[in-house]
């Protein structure tokens, strides 16, 4: 099936999840990242679960604190 990944598009197989994609993609700190398909996020607790779907969007967020001096 055809996916896009951070605006690529992969073909992948039927019924990857999102953990699998991610491991698939060697995302870095996988522990850190948060996940959007189709612009909703998903919880780190569904990673596991949430299959995806021909034509899905998928986009890796990191969300990074700063400050000033």
């Amino acid at each position: 099936m055809k996916i896009t990944v951070a605006g690529e598009k992969k073909e992948v197989g039927d019924g990857l999840t999102v953990a699998a994609l991610i491991e698939a993609e060697n995302v870095e700190t996988p522990e850190y990242v948060t996940v959007s398909v189709n612009e909703e996020f998903i919880d780190h607790d569904a990673f596991e679960s949430h299959a995806l779907k021909e034509g899905d969007e998928v986009e890796f967020l990191y969300f990074m604190g700063g400050g000033a001096y």
